[in-house]
């Protein structure tokens, strides 16, 4: 094909990652661990605030298994979770052979739905069983409903784990997301906000959690001459390598969040005047998102016929790439047989949404090749639409 590719979201370089690799090699500092994972930590802590304690590993859903453990999950124990999210929010649950319990979304973030999770709690003590932790998700960079989940969990005593892997750099009411749970998960996969190639952190309240989470990150390893190991551990830690990206990474990070605000927008204006299309956006001011990726969806029925798969495949024929949202988790041959608590809201956000390239490298030509193939499907004329 000879048009360039549009990726959904594609790694973005600062300039300055290439100093804290290079000072890597210069200085030998290639295995895992070193100053720059050190200073990953610490840019990652001052950027959160909160006190937060963060230790840096290979991924996010390493995170999220550290977690979970540090949370008392252990086979035979149940875990709710958000069903609209990555098979990677959910796959750590069954790592330790715990059963997952998923939940709707409710209709205003696309997250966890604080009605159906009450109701799944309530069911599940009835039967004996308190669950032992909460997965709750910032689905594409906007915040689930902080206040009222939390609500729900103190009133059981139920911790809550935040993944937060798409939602860097997003707020609720002014606090960073990454801080709200009982244990915050991070990703720096290659198509999130920021990257280090591979890598993710779990987030702490205590430096005392933290040293634990790394205890079992790099294998348990006791505190003696020869190795010694009392408890099962895990080749989780980031390289060193890895987190001279990540430092250089979070020089940009606020500049790329902004980019990501402004492909949202640019969405929002394209979007405007074409009936039956909705573009996903925070549901009001207390919301600061950092629009990960900019989702629509699209009813048929007033959209000229038009349907999900009929855009993806004339974005695909441009070269420009596109994706359904998440398949929900309880849909999942996987997971199929787990209980699931709600309605359809998450089934219908799959039949009817499509992710849109939100990268903060995408430029104005880009932008234009997005534009063209609006106007085509919808038979919009340029002229009556450009300004």
């Amino acid at each position: 094909m000879d048009k360039s590719k549009i990726w959904l979201s594609s790694p973005h370089m600062g300039g300055t990652e290439r100093n804290y690799v290079q000072e890597a090699f210069d200085t030998n500092w290639i295995a895992p661990l070193g100053p720059n994972v050190n200073g990953l930590e610490s840019d990652l802590e001052d950027y959160l605030g909160e006190e937060s304690s963060v230790g840096a590993l290979s991924s996010g859903t390493a995170a999220i298994h550290l977690g979970l453990i540090l949370l008392g999950v252990e086979a035979g124990d149940t875990v709710i979770c958000q069903s609209m999210t990555f098979s990677a929010s959910a796959n750590p649950i069954l790592y330790l052979g715990a059963t997952p319990i998923f939940i709707d979304s409710e209709i205003e973030t696309w997250n966890l739905c604080p009605l159906a999770l009450e109701e799944a709690i309530i069911d599940s003590i009835s039967k004996g069983a308190t669950p032992k932790a909460i997965i709750a998700v910032h689905l594409y960079g906007v915040p689930y409903k902080v206040d009222e989940v939390r609500v729900v969990a103190d009133k059981y005593g139920i911790p809550i784990l935040e993944d937060s892997a798409e939602a860097l750099g997003s707020s609720f009411k002014g606090q960073k997301c990454g801080t709200f749970g009982d244990i915050g998960v991070l990703s720096f996969n290659g198509n999130k906000i920021i990257t280090t190639s591979g890598g993710g952190a779990i987030v702490t309240p205590s430096k005392e959690l933290k040293e634990k989470a790394l205890f079992f990150a790099t294998q348990s390893r006791d505190d003696a001459a020869h190795y010694e190991h009392s408890e099962i551990g895990y080749n989780y830690r980031m390289s060193n390598i890895c987190a001279g990206i990540g430092r250089g990474q979070m020089e940009v990070l606020d500049a790329h969040v902004g980019l990501r605000i402004k492909m949202h927008v640019f969405y929002v204006d394209l979007f405007k005047d074409i009936e039956g299309i909705d573009v996903f956006s925070s549901p009001n001011s207390d919301y600061s998102a950092n629009y990960w990726l900019t989702a629509i969806l699209i009813s048929p029925n007033a959209a000229h016929g038009i349907s999900v798969e009929e855009l993806r495949l004339a974005f695909e024929k441009e070269n420009i790439e596109s994706r359904p949202l998440w398949k929900p988790m309880h849909m999942q041959p996987i997971f199929s047989d787990y209980p699931y608590y709600g309605k359809k809201i998450a089934e219908t956000l799959f039949g009817n949404g499509l992710c849109l390239p939100s990268g903060s490298n995408l430029t104005n030509e880009d932008r234009a090749r997005i534009t063209a193939v609006v106007y085509q499907v919808f038979n919009i004329k340029p002229d009556l639409k450009l300004s």
